[in-house]
């Protein structure tokens, strides 16, 4: 067809023809377009007299001739109002003298049962121009609208011609008037369309040579940006304008549901400066498109399936969750039946996304529809919210996982559950609670074992009643087993896909592979004393490990590259003097060094206007110095933390994004959910692979108009080809092309079967204990005896084949865990052998010491960082597709004795709470202190074993936390209302605390 059009006119006359004959609209001339109102007066009053006669008549009855311009007037009037615009009058009308209301569209009912509003939504009139003179000698190429109002503006290029779409763009930001009536922002059109015949750009704010154009296109497969061909050749790339997005259903759905005025206010608090950003919101088309597909997938199968989203960076996706919950929320299907009673919105940030909740409640019209359950709620609040009438919650998986137990009542309703990167979320005890919540009930009768296993299988698996949506950038192979959509070919993928490489060609985000810079350590190892003393091998290159990486030549010469890359590199070239750098380190003590060293050098070369603040979490003790470093002590020497912010990591964010700051230095913190448009660098020596390597370097990825951003990386750790594999994997479309296989759960099962150290008859008298609603201290003695019978086995095998035991028994547990939410596996005597290992792996697990330091026998000399290699191509190509996990590929981390500050700070991340770490080691410490004063406790430390002792120390924690409770009254409460929680805190010294009883 492109060939039959030559010129842009023909173009244009072919989209009237189509808009007329195929949709319906009206062909208007453009002699009866109104330049001082953008409106179609004449179609105006006719869509008033035939939808609203009464109203209309009674307008007319009090001002009389003057009518149409009262009424015109009061329109424009509030159209201009500030707080209002085009968008907002058409979505809510407009109110004369409190008494009388006009309605200037017609939403489509959500149902067909009121025969009236299906009826007036008939009367909304579509109308199209061409040739429109918006002011004298500016003259717009088509415009279409509804009821009378000017919508959306139109300029055409015919790529035959010699001219395509980025002339038309060029056309709106130099030859036309931007303060014009019909395109000034928010009150004229809406959306102002750059069409030619291959490709659709669009902007909803004209401002000159700085509007900006966003792609309206659907995206081209394997090419990404643009319009794939079209499989009907008489047809255009561009069709699916008037055959979709033009139609008189979807222009309104646009306007219900869609398009928004983006209100946010932000205020810097560290310099006062309070900004208010303001945006009309138009859905770039996948957006639109991922809405759509999703609800009407779920009209036609309720909350039978789960879905998964894969948009990348730069897709939008917070106004893409946004949008899905507030269509979802009132819901009906083709039988007009209401699909779900709760929208439930979780995101895996500790504090709820301020831009998610903003983006929700600007589409409400209606108070009490949205629920926003920060860290200031209870969960009574949550409870209260899913129980009572809200439509939709918004949260974090961290508080839905501390306040599920107290959610009941919730299975006869219907979720929608929609998780914010769901690559983070779904770690399996997470979303074990997060269904076991949704599924509760107060059924408090006695039920049989297998009853119980049944139920807390099925807790586990698909929920009949819950529909979860997930979206994330980078879905992993768990993501994909829980949520990923068969294909024809059998494999697992998302059920819709915006790709890295479509948001690259886009313009929405950068390629951070294209300068990329590597570097490489080298030194020389001694040993420097004479004897050879045997060490454990794993625990001796971890150590020899951390004695490099903290090596104070091996820090300061990084630095030196560092600071020196970036001021002769960096600053001032490519943002105008507002460039910003983070460096990631390896661990909270690398961070401290780091901090320490760059302070060091800018202080002796005497280097002006470059700061360096750092995050990391808890306190840090470094060897040979006895100072307790917090990254808030760090930054802010000594000072206290203003009121004026929630938190450390708030005021991190504020400081940096101020001219004082430069450079951010990170341990874990950071690296993840952290967007800074000004971050240009980032220089890496931590070693990264897999989403941790995407996630990390795309904190680089966004644009910062007007700036021709360009980014930088220098990595100290990595190769560039190990990096270029891990993007690769979700650089297009990503699959699950195998699926993981219930019965390799069965060669765990007979490898520790093998061992010898389980009984049947041991693990069934033990899961009949585990499923008593309450137990005895007779039958929790029990419980230990029946584990300690396996464990008597375990300690005669040699060293290292208990940890061949260990490594096997947390595989299958982390396997069995994998297995049963991703499938519809079941088998009882598993499940049961599953209980029996999950109690047996604490007690094999021995918490090893550190009985030798190498750090006084070692010493590196001769340190070099040498440059490898400088690539400038960022070509990335597509990883052919995942790989279910079989259960030798799980890894199991290494146990690691934790201080109690680290703890600590793991609850507050965790819980969404503010501990002070200091208050609250210092209460633990006093409950040591009243262990020690315990007589019964030392009795039984007189007489008893260490492994005795356990049950009477348990008892006494709960008895010494229960008399200490004025201390710390909140902290006690989490500690006595959680048995994990109690006993990782006391475990650090029951060992201590007997040793010291028994003297």
């Amino acid at each position: 067809m492109a060939n039959l059009l030559k010129e842009k006119e023909d173009f244009q006359k072919l989209i009237i023809e189509r808009l007329v004959e195929e949709n319906k609209y009206i062909e208007r001339s453009a002699v009866n377009y109104n330049k001082a109102l953008a409106m179609d007066t004449e179609l105006f009053f006719e869509f008033l007299n035939n939808s609203q006669p009464d109203v209309y008549e009674k307008l007319k009855k009090i001002y009389k001739k003057d009518t149409n311009d009262v009424i015109l007037a009061k329109i424009n009037a509030e159209i201009n109002k500030s707080s209002r615009g085009l968008i907002d009058v058409l979505k809510k009308g407009v109110d004369f003298d409190s008494v009388l209301s006009i309605k200037l569209l017609y939403d489509k009912p959500a149902t067909t049962f009121n025969k009236t509003s299906n009826k007036l939504y008939s009367t909304n009139i579509f109308s199209v121009m061409e040739e429109v003179y918006h002011k004298d000698a500016e003259r717009i190429d088509l415009v279409l609208f509804v009821n009378g109002f000017a919508i959306i503006t139109m300029e055409l290029k015919c790529n035959t011609s010699g001219q395509n779409v980025q002339n038309a763009i060029e056309q709106y930001r130099t030859d036309r008037d931007s303060n014009s009536r019909l395109l000034k922002y928010k009150i004229g059109a809406l959306v102002n369309f750059a069409m030619d015949l291959e490709e659709v750009y669009m902007c909803t704010k004209l401002n000159g040579k700085a509007s900006y154009f966003l792609p309206f296109n659907q995206g081209n497969g394997e090419d990404g940006k643009g319009n794939p061909e079209p499989i009907d050749k008489t047809k255009l790339k561009v069709s699916y304008m008037w055959e979709d997005i033009l139609t008189k259903d979807t222009l309104i759905y646009l306007i219900e549901r869609f398009i928004f005025i983006e209100k946010s206010v932000k205020e810097n608090k560290i310099t006062g400066v309070k900004k208010v950003d303001e945006t009309l919101i138009f859905p770039r088309y996948h957006q639109l498109n991922a809405v759509r597909r999703i609800v009407n997938d779920v009209k036609e199968y309720h909350t039978s399936k789960d879905y998964l989203i894969q948009h990348s960076a730069g897709s939008g996706k917070t106004n893409t969750i946004a949008w899905l919950s507030h269509i979802c929320s009132d819901l009906h299907d083709d039988n007009n039946n209401n699909i779900f009673d709760t929208i439930i919105v979780m995101t895996d940030r500790i504090i709820v996304d301020r831009q998610l909740q903003d983006a929700i409640l600007n589409l409400s019209h209606k108070s009490g529809v949205i629920k926003v359950l920060d860290d200031k709620c209870t969960a009574q609040d949550l409870k209260t919210a899913i129980n009572g009438n809200t439509k939709i919650v918004v949260t974090t998986i961290q508080k839905f996982r501390y306040i599920c137990d107290e959610i009941k009542n919730s299975s006869e309703k219907k979720f929608a559950v929609l998780i914010d990167e769901a690559h983070a979320s779904t770690s399996g005890q997470n979303m074990l609670a997060v269904k076991k919540a949704l599924n509760a009930d107060d059924e408090e009768t006695a039920k049989s074992m297998a009853d119980e296993i049944e139920q807390e299988r099925q807790k586990s698996g698909k929920q009949a009643n819950v529909s979860m949506i997930a979206f994330t950038a980078t879905p992993t192979k768990k993501t994909f087993e829980i949520f990923g959509t068969l294909d024809k070919n059998g494999h697992k993928k998302a059920f819709d896909l915006y790709s890295m490489k479509q948001a690259i060609d886009e313009g929405f985000i950068l390629n951070v592979l294209e300068n990329y810079v590597t570097y490489k350590t080298y030194y020389q190892l001694n040993k420097i004393v004479e004897a050879d003393p045997p060490l454990k091998k794993v625990e001796a290159a971890r150590q020899i490990h951390d004695f490099v990486e903290l090596h104070d030549t091996n820090i300061s010469q990084k630095v030196q590259i560092i600071i020196e890359h970036f001021k002769n590199n960096i600053m001032g070239k490519v943002l105008n003097g507002n460039e910003k750098a983070m460096v990631v380190t390896s661990s909270r003590a690398s961070a401290v060094k780091y901090k320490q060293a760059f302070e060091r050098y800018i202080q002796q070369q005497g280097y002006k206007g470059i700061k360096a603040l750092v995050a990391f979490s808890g306190t840090v003790t470094l060897k040979d110095d006895e100072t307790q470093y917090t990254s808030l002590g760090m930054n802010l020497k000594g000072n206290k933390l203003s009121r004026l912010f929630d938190n450390e990591d708030d005021y991190i964010r504020q400081s940096f994004d101020t001219d004082e700051y430069q450079v951010l230095l990170v341990a874990n913190k950071f690296q993840t959910g952290f967007d800074q448009k000004k971050l240009v660098a980032m220089y890496v020596d931590k070693t990264l692979k897999g989403v941790a390597a995407v996630q990390t370097l795309s904190r680089l990825n966004r644009i910062c108009p007007p700036y021709n951003k360009k980014t930088f990386v220098l990595d100290f750790k990595n190769s560039y080809e190990d990096i270029k594999k891990s993007f690769a994997m979700w650089y297009k479309d990503t699959k699950l092309l195998e699926s993981v296989n219930p019965e390799d759960i069965r060669v765990l099962e007979d490898k520790i079967d093998s061992f010898g150290i389980l009984d049947f008859d041991d693990i069934e008298d033990f899961n009949r204990l585990v499923y008593k609603p309450k137990r005895n201290s007779k039958e929790k003695e029990k419980m230990w005896t029946l584990l300690q019978v396996s464990k008597n086995k375990f300690d005669t095998f040699k060293e290292g084949d208990k940890h061949e035991i260990i490594s096997t028994i947390k595989k299958f547990v982390k396997f069995y865990e994998f297995l049963i939410q991703v499938t519809t596996f079941k088998d009882e005597n598993l499940h049961k052998k599953y209980n029996f290992l999950t109690y047996l792996i604490k007690e094999l697990i021995i918490a090893g010491t550190n009985d030798f330091d190498i750090s006084d026998k070692i010493c590196a000399t001769d340190f070099v960082q040498k440059k490898e290699g400088e690539y400038t191509d960022g070509t990335i190509i597509p990883g052919e597709g995942m790989k279910a996990p079989k259960p030798n590929d799980i890894l199991i981390d290494r146990e690691k004795k934790q201080l109690l500050s680290e703890i600590i700070e793991e609850i507050n991340q965790f819980f969404n709470k503010e501990y002070d770490v200091d208050v609250a080691v210092k209460a633990i410490l006093q409950i040591r202190d009243l262990l020690l004063h315990d007589k019964q406790l030392q009795e039984c430390a007189k007489v008893e074993t260490l492994k005795n002792f356990k049950f009477k120390y348990n008892d006494s924690v709960k008895k010494a936390l229960i008399n200490g409770y004025d201390q710390n009254q909140d902290f006690f409460s989490l500690l006595l209302n959680n048995e994990e929680l109690k006993e990782r805190f006391m475990k650090v010294y029951m060992e201590d605390i007997y040793k010291e009883l028994k003297k």
